[in-house]
This record gives C-alpha cells, structure tokens and sequence, in this order.
C-alpha cells in the first residue's frame, strides 16, 4: 500500500529544495542531507500551497529555487543571480510566509494522493537502480584496477627473478675473470723466469 505524501523544505547552498515524501528521512535522503536537518530547525514540512502543488506534481523528485526568492520550483533551478541584497527581502518573504501559513483549504483528493504516492515510490525505484549501477560500475572499475595492479605486481616479481639470475651470472663471469687472471699471472711469472734463464 502507497504511503501519504507531504511535502518537506530546506535550504542547502544556493537553492531552496522541496520534495513530496512519505517522511522525512526519504526528504533527507533524496536530498542527501548527512544530518538530521528537522532536528535542526533547516528544513520543516511546507504548508505553502504553490510549494506543495510544485512537489506533488513530481513526487519524488527533487525540486529547487535559487535562495531567497519566491520563484516557483522546478527541477532544474538556475543559481540565484542576487546574494547581497538580503535585508528587505528576507523581511517581505517573512512577512509573505506568515500569511500564507494558513492551513490549506484545498480537498483532499485521495486519488491524487495515491497517484502522487505511487509516483513517489517509482521514483525512488529509479533512485535506486541508479545507485545499484554506480555501484556496479564502481566494482567493475576496481576489479579492472585490481586485475591491472596484480598483473604489474606479477611482472615486476619476474623483472626482479630475472635481473637476480642475470646479476649471479656476472657475478660468476667476474669470478671467473679474476681466477683466469691470477692463473695467467701466475702462468706468465713462470714463463717468463723460463725465458729469462734460458737466455741467461
């Protein structure tokens, strides 16, 4: 069975986010808040009957508005063009808000609710197999990482076989080379005594 929707409101950077959710964790986690921002008085459930119209029509979805500006919601928000002048908008949008704090006259429409609570849910089912996929991906990446670093690791091992054997191998050529000559010296010393007595 679909649960009821209610439309969520915080703030986060440059844009005011509403969403239709069942509660507010799945408004905290559509908007991947990694702190309870209910408890901290930044974000409430909106009784603003524009806001709740935006959010119902997509729930699920994530909708924003550049901060501090009573611009609809939608989707895909430009950011907000006019960061310094704050103090008598945030007084008029105070002012506006306490009067559109009334509780909403409109009839429950149990049809709509149970559509918008469907959608919601088909939403985060997307949602979802969105992240199974990066998630997936991610693992296909560092398998390949993995399978790249143990190949390299396996080469590097035979490098260094191979650079050992080839190491010994001089080794005993020089070994060689130092006993061949301390026998020709030793060879020559004798024959050139021979030489020196024969010419005597």
């Amino acid at each position: 069975m679909a649960r009821t929707l209610k439309t969520y409101q915080t703030s986060l950077g440059f844009f005011d986010l509403a969403i239709a959710a069942p509660s507010m964790k799945a408004a905290l986690e559509a908007w991947g808040a990694d702190s309870n921002l209910f408890h901290q008085g930044a974000a409430k459930e909106s009784d603003d009957p524009d806001v709740i119209a935006a959010a119902m029509a997509k729930p699920g979805v994530v909708l924003r508005r550049p901060v501090g500006t009573d611009r609809p919601f939608s989707e895909h928000a430009e950011l907000p063009t006019d960061l310094g002048g704050g103090g008598p908008t945030k007084a008029a949008r105070k002012s506006k808000g306490h009067k559109a704090k009334k509780p909403s006259s409109r009839p429950v429409d149990k049809a709509a609710e149970r559509k918008a609570a469907l959608a919601f849910e088909k939403e985060q089912k997307r949602r979802q197999l969105e992240q199974t996929a990066r998630q997936k991906d991610r693992e296909r990446r560092q398998q390949a990482v993995d399978k790249a670093q143990a190949a390299l690791d396996k080469a590097e091992q035979e490098h260094a076989k191979r650079a050992a054997a080839i190491q010994a191998e001089v080794e005993a050529l020089e070994k060689r080379s130092q006993a061949e000559k301390a026998r020709w010296d030793k060879e020559k010393e004798r024959l050139e005594a021979t030489l020196r007595r024969a010419r005597g």
